[in-house]
């Protein structure tokens, strides 16, 4: 009789442990499967949050089939205590492994609301958008001026009912140190005290996700740190038989590029003028430079220049001065350095605007003045246009 109890008894157990494995193998293979989720979708993950709350959330949005797997998994990862607040884009089909690991990584909020403060040359813009999830484009809330108009009814309202998951600062090609470091006084999100202006041309014009609260020197260090990377290899994989000792004159010219043409197709073009300028021992003779040797970088000149200062001894006057001028005269853009350091090959010596936005080149005096006459009818004609309406 013990034997038929001890034999039914083992019997048992092996078949609970048989179930017991087969239930264990099937929550693996859940943790690991492709989820249940048809659509993308925004998971926000609060400071504070626990696994539960965030698995009871994923659950309600359909982007898994378990809370108890998810957990389990999480724990066994051992991610159930690394939990990152913010706000995560989650993919259709996202596994709770992919989840987990999503959410426990972190990094800048991939979904969710944006206040975007966007410095621009002489402007400043502040724009609310958010991200819809199933199409992954932002959709702009709303957008105004700062500086020159009054806040929007209702924007500070709108703000707060998205509950921003980003502020990002966008630092627009060509602006000046000076003005920027305005701007990021004037963002009351930011702390601390900017004492000194960086030096000209040191600062990335990018993209940059920033925390509520941050020092603006600590954003302006990274400003500085991303603009040495991007130069330190632009110099490294410079052209040969160019006229600069250092990467800093380098930098230089990338700044009168930048300021001389917005047409991204253009800047090695633009750049090879006047690199066969200096070659040729001919002046530069650009306006950008001259400006900057009258405002000193802080604001617009907002007028043309006067024939007193095109003749003035400045050291940014590049009708009297040969050369370069001692600074960079802006903040350029990767694209600007790139061109600088990797010109168009060419045999032009002058451009001029086209009336399209962008400019016509020539390798004569004869070839430039029949362009700037050219120009000078285009002119006559919108002035004309204008006048009439």
């Amino acid at each position: 009789m013990w034997r038929n109890i001890t034999s039914n008894f083992l019997t048992a157990m092996i078949v609970i442990l048989v179930a017991v494995a087969g239930v264990v193998a099937w929550a693996k293979r859940e943790y690991v499967s492709e989820g249940p989720l048809s659509q993308a979708i925004c998971l926000r993950v609060d400071q504070g949050d626990s696994f539960v709350k965030v698995s009871d959330d994923l659950k309600a949005k359909g982007a898994i089939s378990s809370g108890y797997i998810f957990r389990t998994g999480a724990d066994y990862t051992e991610k159930d205590g690394k939990l990152k607040f913010g706000s995560y884009l989650i993919e259709p089909g996202s596994t709770m492994e992919d989840i987990v690991d999503q959410i426990t990584r972190g990094g800048p909020s991939s979904c969710g609301s944006e206040l975007i403060y966007r410095i621009g040359v002489n402007t400043q813009t502040l724009a609310l958008r958010e991200l819809d999830p199933a199409t992954g484009i932002y959709e702009e809330l709303a957008k105004y001026d700062p500086v020159a108009d009054p806040e929007p009814d209702g924007f500070k309202e709108l703000v707060d009912e998205k509950n921003i998951t980003n502020h990002r600062v966008i630092l627009a090609e060509g602006a000046t140190s000076w003005h920027i470091v305005q701007a990021l006084k004037s963002y009351d999100f930011l702390s601390g005290d900017v004492k000194e202006v960086p030096a000209e041309g040191s600062l990335a014009p990018q993209s940059y996700v920033v925390t509520k609260g941050e020092d603006r020197n600590a954003l302006i260090a990274q400003m500085q740190t991303a603009q040495s990377e991007i130069l330190n290899t632009a110099w490294a994989n410079r052209a040969e038989g160019l006229p600069y000792k250092t990467p800093e004159e380098a930098l230089t010219m990338a700044s009168i590029v930048e300021k001389e043409t917005g047409v991204t197709a253009e800047r090695p073009e633009v750049a090879s003028v006047f690199i066969n300028r200096i070659e040729k021992g001919m002046r530069l003779q650009t306006d950008p430079t001259v400006i900057y040797g009258v405002t000193n970088g802080k604001g617009s000149l907002g007028r043309g220049l006067r024939q007193s200062e095109l003749r003035a001894n400045s050291p940014y006057n590049t009708y009297v001065i040969a050369g370069l001028p001692p600074t960079p005269i802006a903040n350029p853009g990767k694209a600007a350095i790139e061109a600088a350091l990797n010109p168009d090959s060419t045999d032009y010596l002058y451009f001029v605007a086209d009336g399209t936005g962008g400019h016509a080149f020539a390798s004569t005096l004869a070839e430039h003045n029949a362009n700037v006459a050219k120009w000078r009818a285009i002119e006559a004609q919108r002035a004309k246009e204008a006048g009439g309406n």
